[in-house]
C-alpha cells in the first residue's frame, strides 16, 4: 500500500471516529492525503472529480425514484398493498408476519429504498401486530428484515448507482432482481412460519367475494407501476432514467385522481423530503469520487486483483471472500458510499475471474442490504425500533435468525449464480 493510500484511509477512519459525516470524511481524507504526501495529483482534481462524478444523466434516476417512492408513501398506497397481502397470505399461522413480508415486497417494488419500506409498512403493521398480541420486539424485527426487500426488488436506487459505477445495464439489473426478491420474500415467510407455527393468529376473518374483489381492484393500480417500469425499459419505450420520471407522473395521477389520497400539502412534503435525501446522496457521491480517483491513480484495484488472483482463481472462493468484504463494509457504511468505494476496486477482480458484472451487481445489492439490519449501524433497526417505541438494543437477539437467513441465501446464490440471472 502506497503512502498516499495509507494516509487517506487513516484520515478517513479518524474523521469517521470523531463523528464527521461520511460525505465530508471522504472528501477531506482525499485532500489530506494529497497535502500531506505531496502527491503528484493536483488539488484542482478535487472540484473536477466532484463535478465529473455528478455529471451523469443516469444519476437523475435517483431523485426521481426517491420522489416516486415518497409520493406513493404520502398517497398511502401501502394500505392497499397490505390489504392485498392479507388476502393472499393472511390465513397462515402468524398471518400478520406474512402480511408484513408480502406488503414490504410489494411496496419495495415502488419505493426502491429499505428504510422507506420499513417506515411505510412498519407504521401500519407494528401497531396492528401489537394489538393482536405479537411481541413488540418480534414485530419490529419482522418489519426490519422485510424492509430489506425494498433495496432488492426493482426498481432499486442502489442498483441504479451500481449500474452507473460499474457501467452495466440498469435494465438488466432490474430484471435480475425480480427472482431473488421473490425467493427471499418466500424464504422470510417460511422462516416466520416456523417461528410462529404454534400461533394461529390471522389478520381478518375470511373475506366475502365482494370484499376480495374490491381489495384486488384497489391494489391493481399500485402493482401496475413496477410492470410499467420494467416493461417500458425492456421494450425500449424509455430509458431507466425516463422510467423514473414516468413513475413520478404515474404516482401523482393515481394519488390525485384514482385513490384520491394525495393532496398538494403531501405532495410538497414529498418534494421537500426528496430534495433533502437527494442532496445528501449527491454530496456523498461527489466526495466519494475524490476518494475513488486517488485509489485508481495509485492502481489499487489492479494490485488487489493481482493479490487475490495469485491466491486463487476459483470463482466460488473469490465470491466468498467478496461476500465477507461486503458484509463488513455494509455493516459500517451507507449503501451509496459502499457502492462508490468498493465497485471500482473489485471490477478488475471480477473481470479477471470472468464473473458476470450484472450477477455480481444484484449479489452486491443483497449483501449490502443485509447491513440495514446488522447492528450496530442497521438503519432499518433504528426506524423499526422508533416506530415500536422500544430500545434498539432489545432487537439484537431477535434479528439473528433473519441475518442468518440472508447470509445462507447469499451463499446459495454463490453456488447457484443462475438464480440471479435467469431472466436475462
Amino acid at each position: 500500500m502506497t503512502l498516499v493510500i495509507l494516509v487517506m484511509f487513516i484520515a478517513f477512519f479518524i474523521l469517521l471516529f470523531i463523528g464527521v459525516p461520511i460525505a465530508v470524511s471522504l472528501g477531506l481524507s482525499g485532500i489530506a492525503a494529497i497535502l500531506i504526501t505531496g502527491a503528484d495529483t493536483s488539488l484542482l482534481m478535487v472540484p473536477q472529480k466532484i463535478i465529473g462524478g455528478l455529471n451523469s444523466f443516469t444519476l437523475l434516476a435517483i431523485p426521481l425514484f426517491l420522489l416516486a417512492g415518497n409520493i406513493m408513501a404520502k398517497a398511502k398506497i401501502s394500505d392497499k398493498l397490505i390489504d392485498l397481502a392479507a388476502l393472499i397470505v393472511g390465513k397462515l399461522p402468524g398471518g400478520l408476519a406474512h402480511v408484513s413480508v408480502g406488503s414490504s415486497a410489494m411496496f419495495g417494488a415502488i419505493s426502491g429504498s429499505a428504510p422507506a419500506t420499513t417506515a411505510a409498512i412498519g407504521s401500519i403493521m407494528i401497531p396492528n401486530m401489537e394489538n393482536r398480541g405479537y411481541n413488540k420486539v418480534y414485530s419490529a424485527s419482522v418489519i426490519s428484515s422485510a424492509g430489506v426487500l425494498g433495496l432488492i426488488i426493482p426498481p432499486s436506487i442502489t442498483m441504479v448507482l451500481y449500474g452507473v459505477t460499474a457501467g452495466v445495464s440498469i435494465g438488466d439489473l432490474f430484471i435480475s432482481g425480480i427472482v431473488p426478491g421473490i425467493l427471499l420474500a418466500i424464504g422470510l415467510m417460511v422462516l416466520n412460519y416456523f417461528l410462529l407455527k404454534k400461533d394461529k393468529t390471522t389478520v381478518t376473518k375470511s373475506m366475502e367475494m365482494g370484499s376480495s374483489v374490491k381489495v384486488i381492484l384497489n391494489s391493481f393500480w399500485a402493482l401496475l407501476l413496477p410492470v410499467i417500469i420494467i416493461g417500458g425499459i425492456y421494450s425500449g419505450i424509455f430509458t431507466p432514467t425516463e422510467s423514473a420520471a414516468v413513475a413520478c407522473l404515474y404516482g401523482i395521477i393515481i394519488g390525485f385522481f384514482v385513490y384520491r389520497t394525495l393532496n398538494f400539502k403531501n405532495l410538497y412534503i414529498a418534494l421537500k423530503d426528496t430534495a433533502q435525501s437527494t442532496a445528501m446522496i449527491m454530496i456523498l457521491i461527489g466526495s466519494a469520487h475524490i476518494f475513488s480517483a486517488i485509489i485508481a491513480s495509485e492502481r489499487v484495484p489492479e494490485k488487489v486483483a493481482g493479490v487475490m488472483l495469485s491466491f486463487t482463481d476459483n470463482q466460488v472462493i473469490i465470491m466468498l471472500l467478496l461476500l465477507l468484504l461486503l458484509l463488513i463494509v455494509g455493516t459500517f457504511l451507507e449503501n451509496v458510499a459502499s457502492i462508490v468505494l468498493v465497485v471500482p476496486t473489485v471490477v478488475g477482480i471480477l473481470e479477471h475471474a470472468q464473473i458476470d458484472l450484472v450477477y455480481f451487481g444484484v449479489f452486491m445489492v443483497i449483501a449490502l442490504a443485509v447491513g440495514q439490519i446488522t447492528p450496530p449501524v442497521g438503519l432499518n433497526l433504528f426506524v423499526a425500533s422508533e416506530i415500536a417505541g422500544i430500545r434498539f438494543e432489545s432487537m439484537v437477539r431477535q434479528i439473528i435468525p433473519y441475518l442468518v437467513f440472508y447470509i445462507i441465501a447469499l451463499i446459495i446464490f454463490i453456488f447457484f449464480p443462475g438464480l440471479l440471472t435467469m431472466l436475462i
